[in-house]
């Protein structure tokens, strides 16, 4: 799926090499928003998650620890494909979640008890191996928003398979998030903006596209403080690229 727009006069000075952007951040973070609006302003397609099409997702928020694996499973396998593609294609692209995060999900639904060590166990092992066919995005950019924001954003969009999730879900995941970003800043240049201060998606377009060339870590984008950079941290090697 793919939304493709003319690029506009004002960002006819954008590079046109090939990039891949990659948006992370909590379920109602509002990726597919910024995604759709620098897809359209840079004139690049974009990539959405399987929401409709998911057969496991009315089930998963029903039961997590009944469906927990088979779902998790099945969001990489779409993901997998998707990412793929979009590497195949030899376009520039933007994707709504990196394949990245989901075993940052698998790992929650596991230390909250709704998946089994073993099953996480031969998700992780699914995941390394299938990592070794992929190449990565050459920019995450991350939305940074509290577990509090990101439910108050679930219940306004009203779907009604994500009305029960509970706060706790979304906190653990923000914190191991907060880890996934640290370990992965390693590998793939990001770009972590605060998503409840932000203004306009040509404003964080426009900044996107200035500081891809030279981002090396994490840089934060703060409207309130400006723009600072973080200091890079040693992971504890929880996560894997």
């Amino acid at each position: 799926m793919s939304n493709v727009s003319p690029t506009p006069s004002c960002y006819k000075h954008i590079p046109t090499q090939l990039i891949f952007i990659s948006i992370s951040g909590l379920i109602g973070a509002g990726k597919s928003t910024l995604a759709t609006s620098i897809g359209k302003l840079l004139g690049i397609p974009c990539y959405y998650e399987p929401v409709e099409t998911n057969v496991y997702l009315e089930d998963f928020y029903t039961d997590m620890k009944k469906y927990g694996f088979a779902m998790q499973v099945y969001l990489f396998n779409k993901r997998f494909f998707q990412h793929q593609t979009i590497i195949w294609s030899g376009k520039s692209a933007i994707q709504d979640r990196s394949i990245y995060e989901d075993a940052i999900f698998a790992k929650v639904l596991m230390k909250q008890g709704n998946m089994t060590e073993r099953d996480y166990q031969t998700y992780l092992d699914l995941f390394r191996n299938m990592s070794n066919f992929m190449r990565h995005p050459n920019l995450l950019v991350h939305l940074d928003v509290t577990p509090e924001e990101a439910l108050d954003r679930i219940n306004k969009r009203s779907r009604g398979c994500e009305s029960g999730i509970p706060i706790e879900y979304l906190r653990e995941l923000y914190k191991e998030y907060n880890q996934f970003i640290e370990d992965i800043s390693k590998r793939i240049p990001v770009i972590k903006v605060k998503w409840d201060q932000f203004r306009s998606a040509d404003e964080v377009a426009t900044y996107v596209l200035t500081e891809f060339k030279k981002v090396k870590r994490i840089v934060e984008v703060d409207f309130q403080t400006q723009i600072q950079d973080i200091d890079e941290q040693n992971g504890d090697g929880n996560w894997f690229f």
